[in-house]
């Protein structure tokens, strides 16, 4: 009995141990997640309003953008953020890197979402507004994104989750990340199942995290444009 709850106390010290080496994992997988998803959204609205410009240079720019990110490899990218954009003078640390590479990458894939929601928007919401004596750009900002917006956010929501999964790609350039540090782990004490189950726990709490807070940005934009 006492060598049994021996080894209990034993587990239990070593799960502690690795809860704490997830956590400080987790956070890390939340500062990219965030920041990642900040400049993916900005991209997405840059690259998708550029995709349904009138000037054929802009929508050029913008398809570039988005055909070199959607069909290139994430770790590709990453690895030139880190280490070739260097010899050109621009020296980033690991999580700028990761948050630059994920972001840019996320942000062409959004930049569809974006232009598919505009596009769904009725043509007769424009030529209300044109009747209204509104310019183009505040038919687009006060009548157009705002309905648009709603039937973004779903598709939105999936991108962040997304973008979440692919922080993973960040611990290539020692990010300590969930994945990162389920790796640091293992090498340390040569166990794979326990912290490897803790981070696949992690991302589903923070994938859920992520769908709660869409799901409530969807009813409150839904109340909105219902009202309007």
């Amino acid at each position: 009995m006492e060598k049994i709850s021996g080894e209990v106390v034993q587990n239990l010290d070593a799960t502690i141990g690795y809860g704490r080496f997830i956590l400080s994992g987790a956070l890390a997988t939340v500062e990219l997640t965030i920041f990642s998803c900040a400049l993916a959204l900005l991209m997405a609205f840059l690259a998708g309003l550029a995709l349904l410009s009138r000037s054929y240079s802009i929508r050029a720019v913008a398809r570039i953008y988005v055909e070199f990110f959607r069909g290139t490899s994430i770790f590709v990218q990453l690895f030139a953020a880190y280490f070739v954009l260097p010899l050109v003078g621009i020296s980033l640390t690991p999580v700028q890197a990761g948050v630059l590479a994920i972001g840019l990458n996320g942000g062409a894939y959004g930049s569809e979402v974006v232009r598919a929601g505009i596009q769904a928007v009725g043509r007769d919401q424009t030529e209300a507004s044109i009747a209204l004596n509104l310019t183009r750009w505040q038919a687009m900002w006060w009548v157009i994104l705002p309905q648009a917006v709603v039937v973004m956010l779903p598709s939105f929501g999936n991108l962040a989750i997304e973008i979440m999964k692919a922080t993973a790609v960040a611990s290539l350039v020692t990010v300590s990340e969930l994945t990162f540090q389920a790796q640091m782990v293992r090498s340390q004490t040569g166990e794979t199942a326990i912290p490897f189950l803790l981070i696949l726990v992690t991302y589903l709490v923070i994938a859920s995290v992520l769908t709660a807070l869409v799901r409530l940005l969807e009813r409150r934009f839904s109340r909105g444009t219902a009202g309007a």
